[in-house]
């Protein structure tokens, strides 16, 4: 396993992930293509990549739920391809996952929903419990909405509730599945914000699988472009900008979708928020 590490506050701290020579088949299908990757600790990782690329397939193999056919992936030091599933349900235990449509139980409150890992996994009192509901409702500008349910929500609330619901446990890994699918332009911007102001308040390691490239160039530390299962190129969004690879650049000239704002409105919007 490789060992480059970063230095943060004069104490050199692992990388949180390291995928190495990573082969995912779907059959007699190859997805993945001897991908290798580091994702450092505390920093904002984007994967992207057009449809087909290889990038859900990656971020399902980050959580666990696909097994490669070769290659490993160390996750906070363990290669999580040799936990048996009593070891992995313990290491899931310090990461969250924002799923892309939400994933609330739509029988549940929005407090019953945060509260489902605390049940699953912990021992904690009724009030505990509560207390910490409402601590990260309160963190996604959700406050005081624990008793309604998910069917009451608009899309941006969902999104932002199934944040809360990831982040109840204080995981040191984060993991979005295109978190801005399906949200309007302020909606969007205002989920970025919330996942910047996450890293600055936890140190959190994220992972965001995203298609927005307004998103992307707003909230990344580095992008990692996929394309027919390669890691064509990881750097940081100056370095993507100006990449020379084609085919790098192909996915950069892509038209926006419609209803987006223009690239300064983006970027005053996500400041006026971060200001405040």
């Amino acid at each position: 396993m490789a060992t480059a590490a970063v230095k943060e506050n004069d104490v050199v701290s692992p990388p949180a992930i390291v995928v190495e020579n990573l082969v995912t088949h779907y059959g007699e299908r190859e997805i993945l293509k001897g991908i290798s990757l580091q994702i450092q600790a505390g920093e904002i990782l984007v994967i992207m990549g057009g449809s087909g690329s290889g990038k859900s397939t990656l971020l399902r193999s980050l959580l666990g739920l696909l097994r490669p056919s070769a290659g490993s992936i160390h996750i906070l030091g363990t290669d999580i391809t040799t936990l048996d599933q009593h070891e992995f349900r313990k290491l899931r235990r310090k990461t969250g996952v924002a799923f892309q449509g939400g994933a609330l139980f739509g029988s549940m409150t929005v407090g019953e929903n945060l509260q489902l890992p605390l049940r699953e996994h912990t021992r904690l009192d009724e009030n505990t419990m509560r207390i910490m509901t409402r601590m990260k409702l309160e963190f996604v500008n959700l406050a005081g909405f624990e008793s309604l349910m998910p069917a009451e929500l608009s899309g941006g609330m969902t999104k932002r509730a199934a944040l809360a619901r990831a982040i109840i446990m204080d995981p040191k890994l984060l993991f979005f599945d295109e978190p801005s699918a399906g949200l309007d332009p302020v909606s969007a911007v205002e989920l970025d914000h919330l996942i910047l102001k996450l890293r600055k308040a936890m140190n959190t390691t994220i992972v965001v699988v995203t298609h927005e490239l307004q998103s992307a160039f707003g909230i990344a530390d580095r992008i990692a472009v996929l394309d027919n299962g390669e890691l064509l190129v990881t750097g940081t969004v100056e370095e993507i900008r100006q990449s020379n690879n084609p085919r790098v650049q192909g996915l950069l000239n892509r038209q926006p979708r419609e209803e987006t704002l223009s690239a300064a409105e983006y970027m005053d919007r996500l400041t006026s928020y971060i200001v405040d």
